[in-house]
């Protein structure tokens, strides 16, 4: 009863912050988004001997990763936690500063690029229906985790910077900054966790995937 009551509040928190936070939301998703498309652009646009490298390169991998007996997942794991904690630090460094606004939002813009060029990349490489069945194999389930981790980041930077713009009291301003501290750990948390799923089950999918789909 204590379970479901207590996942009941974490569930109108989420949902709270979330309706206070809209615009925020819409502002930090539309900048993903922008990234996604511009990658997205970018591909479509190279000339065929880029678009024959990238093809090439996805196709040696699936290759070798075909004939891999044994992957070190757990080493994965660390470099993908370590990444996710670079990340998570320096959008918190920047979110504290004035100046580093522009750094939060040239972050989110980027992973949204660095998605769309690979989900571009990949059905280039394999046609839009295996490229799609890659996608979800690879790339989905840890990003259930990653980008909402990252959009509410962005928000709680832009919370910040709002309140250091509008509130010049130190102490509000220091209270923010806790909380922004807070919400911080905790996405850096499921940042952690999208980096177990990526090199835990994803990797497992991929290779049952690569077994019974001819990449």
């Amino acid at each position: 009863m204590r379970k479901t009551s207590r996942v009941s509040n974490w569930k109108n928190i989420i949902r709270e912050y979330t309706r206070n936070n809209a615009k925020e939301y819409i502002l930090v998703g539309l900048i993903f988004i922008i990234g996604l498309l511009v990658s997205v652009m970018f591909i479509n646009n190279s000339s065929v001997e880029k678009q024959s490298t990238i093809t090439t390169y996805i196709s040696e991998f699936i290759e070798k990763f075909k004939n891999i007996e044994k992957i070190d997942k757990m080493s994965l794991v660390l470099d993908s936690a370590k990444n996710n904690i670079i990340l998570s630090v320096i959008i918190w460094l920047a979110g504290t500063t004035i100046i580093g606004m522009p750094v939060v939002l040239g972050m989110i813009l980027f992973r949204g690029f660095c998605l769309g060029y690979t989900v571009s990349a990949i059905t280039l490489t394999f046609g839009m229906g295996k490229g799609v069945a890659f996608c979800l194999l690879t790339l989905f389930l840890q990003n259930i985790f990653f980008i909402p981790a990252l959009l509410t980041m962005g928000v709680s930077s832009i919370k910040l910077y709002k309140a250091i713009i509008n509130d010049r009291r130190k102490e509000n301003i220091k209270i923010e900054i806790i909380r922004h501290t807070i919400i911080s750990s905790l996405m850096l948390g499921i940042l952690i966790l999208s980096s177990l799923v990526e090199n835990q089950i994803s990797v497992s999918l991929l290779q049952l995937g690569v077994k019974y789909i001819s990449f």
